[in-house]
């Protein structure tokens, strides 16, 4: 293998590495992102590291911030409801589509991670949760049979996941707040009885709700800041 070679392959390892840490919020909106002590953590040279850090900007992951290098990108209520108004325009479609074709068994493929939210949220465990309802609505998602919907849903996916993380996190720590289970609970039964206009409502609905637990959760972080 060839020098080249082995750095690409070392890059795409270390960009891995980061790209899941920054997935599942052990490296949080802002968290700086050293070349010299993450490549000490990956037991690398700085140049793979360096390589990632560049994929994860192009990636919208990170960003660069004077006088602090490249972080972690911060979240930002404009952000907020620039994602979250094209999530609706695709993803409302996306359950009217999928819900017109889906087949019981895949139903009931959606129930089963309906359950596995259910026992996540009940151990608070918000990583879990969001994957889990990330598989829920992909299951519904891919009954459209429309491939690049889909695609352009899991990357807004990524786009978004820190928001994802500060609001579940919120709403688990509300008291009787039941949004993050009452509308993957109605979308199941609207997939269920192939209720294209009603799969489509619930998910609007459920996308409205987040901006708004989110857009708390923001003004409360600014405000402690």
């Amino acid at each position: 293998m060839t020098k080249r070679a082995e750095t690409s392959l070392l890059t795409d390892q270390v960009y891995e590495t980061m790209h899941e840490a920054i997935m599942n919020g052990d490296l949080p909106a802002g968290s700086r992102l050293r070349i010299r002590d993450i490549a000490a953590q990956v037991g690398t040279s700085v140049m793979p590291v360096r390589e990632a850090i560049r994929r994860l900007e192009e990636a919208g992951l990170a960003e660069r911030v004077p006088h602090k290098g490249a972080v972690v990108k911060g979240l930002t209520l404009a952000e907020l409801v620039h994602v979250y108004d094209v999530r609706r325009l695709l993803e409302v479609e996306a359950a009217r589509l999928g819900a017109q074709q889906i087949s019981p068994a895949d139903v009931d493929r959606m129930h089963a991670e309906y359950e596995l939210m259910q026992t996540a949220i009940a151990e608070r465990r918000v990583v879990a949760l969001l994957d889990h309802d990330e598989a829920l609505l992909t299951i519904l998602y891919e009954a459209s049979a429309n491939p690049v919907l889909v695609d352009s849903i899991r990357t807004l996916w990524q786009h978004c996941r820190a928001y994802k993380i500060v609001g579940a996190q919120g709403t688990l720590d509300t008291p009787g707040d039941d949004s993050l289970w009452r509308y993957q609970e109605r979308l199941v039964e609207a997939a269920r009885k192939g209720d294209a206009d009603a799969a489509a409502a619930v998910n609007n609905e459920s996308l409205i709700n987040a901006t708004s637990r989110i857009r708390v959760q923001l003004a409360a972080q600014e405000d402690a800041g």
